[in-house]
């Protein structure tokens, strides 16, 4: 484990280039190159003004304490916990039928359901997504009376979301998500 702090910052970033930081992308590392600012050393030593006029008020400044390692935020090292798990699945022919809609919404919610079994946590919520053709994406979801990771509850509550569309176009894309309570 290695740990960036203002100490050894140059050391280690000053001569890589720009677009080694984190949000500074190829765009963003030509427009400084056209400037003279090629590294992360450059860069800390810009006029943040300067900047400014080329990149507005805002992201001129903030470049600057990129360069310098500088930031508000402090970086949290508290695992990522999902908030929900999903599946979703986009068909080859875009499915007219909305009785197959139905179906492919249990099967999908079933698969899902299979997933929470595993999962420490139970849904609290199922939503579904439907992107008609061409390419309309709605969602509904549904809030469970009790949170719950049962294959037949979460395939009920999935059928319940898809209740609530209105359209009956084809459909190219369903998708089924859980979210869990905090």
């Amino acid at each position: 484990m290695f740990r960036l702090t203002p100490a050894n910052w140059f050391e280690v970033l000053g001569d890589r280039p720009t677009d080694a930081l984190w949000g500074i992308g190829a765009k963003t590392a030509r427009k400084l190159a056209g400037l003279g600012i090629r590294t992360v050393s450059d860069l800390a030593a810009a006029d943040p003004d300067a900047l400014a006029a080329v990149f507005g008020p805002m992201t001129g400044p903030w470049l600057v304490l990129l360069g310098r390692g500088r930031g508000d935020a402090d970086v949290d090292d508290t695992p990522y916990v999902a908030r929900g798990h999903g599946k979703e699945e986009t068909f080859q022919q875009n499915i007219a039928d909305w009785s197959r809609v139905q179906a492919e919404v249990r099967r999908i919610a079933g698969l899902l359901a299979l997933d929470l079994a595993r999962e420490p946590r139970p849904a609290v919520r199922v939503v579904v997504k439907v992107r008609y053709a061409p390419f309309v994406t709605e969602t509904h979801g549904v809030t469970l009376s009790a949170p719950s990771s049962d294959a037949a509850v979460i395939e009920e509550a999935a059928a319940s979301a898809l209740g609530r569309f209105a359209g009956r176009r084809p459909v190219r894309l369903l998708g089924v998500r859980a979210e869990f309570g905090t």
